[in-house]
């Protein structure tokens, strides 16, 4: 019962934390011009008004499609090239240059490249976004799998462990935390390119929304969009965190009875 409390209380502070942030928001935009700064109901007239017209599901919809493909995908390439790297010495050696240059380039520096080498289409989105989570991802897991402890390790083959199952009875569950965080930090990342790249080169989408609605001067558009943005990346930060606690802990179990 008492950590019931002190998790009610906890939410009831996160209520009242964003409470008091909204009528702050509502009271200083009182003496400001809308166009610079709308009330909340006006941004919520705006919603409701995107809404009705079908067009904020469909961007919605559309943004996501592009941030979850990207997000998988470039999960997909990046773990094993990771567990790869953080085990093998003569792999690490062969892909560190290239992860520390590419890495501090910025995903949003390459837009322009992207829309000349695969078009105005989906794909030059799809693949910014992979280049965005690849790195973050990649690095995590090498990181995750160089720092199991060699121990765990030498007594497995002690046991007379195959590399096979070394691989995954030790090595995999203990990166799995690593590969977590990294897809975690990754995911944040892919909601903060696919803005540039909507906006830059698309039709449709929550980025082309924000960018459509800064030249008609609908500010309030611009406050939805970027409502959504949040939104859509706090829902699936969370969703994510639960999925760690349940599906992936239910895995790693599986793991240790393969």
């Amino acid at each position: 019962m008492a950590t019931l409390t002190s998790r009610h209380k906890t939410v009831a502070v996160s209520v009242a934390a964003v409470g008091v942030t909204v009528l702050a928001w509502q009271l200083r935009s009182s003496g400001f011009d809308p166009l610079l700064l709308p009330t909340p109901g006006k941004v919520v007239g705006a919603a409701r008004e995107l809404w009705e017209d079908d067009r904020l599901q469909s961007d919605i919809w559309i943004s996501l499609q592009r941030v979850y493909k990207g997000w998988i995908i470039g999960s997909v390439i990046a773990v094993p090239v990771g567990l790869l790297a953080g085990t093998s010495k003569y792999v690490r050696a062969a892909v560190d240059p290239f992860i520390h240059f590419f890495r501090f380039i910025p995903a949003i520096a390459l837009t322009s490249l992207f829309i000349l080498w695969f078009g105005i289409g989906e794909a030059s989105k799809v693949n910014l976004v992979i280049y965005a989570v690849v790195f973050v991802v990649l690095v995590s897991t090498a990181a995750g799998a160089s720092s199991v402890n060699p121990d765990k390790i030498l007594g497995a083959r002690t046991l007379g462990a195959s590399n096979i199952d070394l691989f995954f009875r030790v090595i995999l569950p203990g990166t799995f935390s690593s590969i977590f965080t990294g897809m975690r930090l990754a995911l944040a990342n892919a909601f903060l390119v696919i803005v540039a790249a909507e906006a830059i080169a698309a039709q449709e989408g929550i980025g082309f929304l924000i960018w459509n609605a800064r030249t008609f001067f609908r500010t309030d558009f611009v406050f939805v969009g970027v409502f959504c943005f949040g939104l859509l990346g706090f829902i699936s930060d969370r969703l994510w965190k639960l999925a760690g606690r349940t599906l992936l802990s239910r895995f790693l179990t599986d793991l240790g009875d393969y």
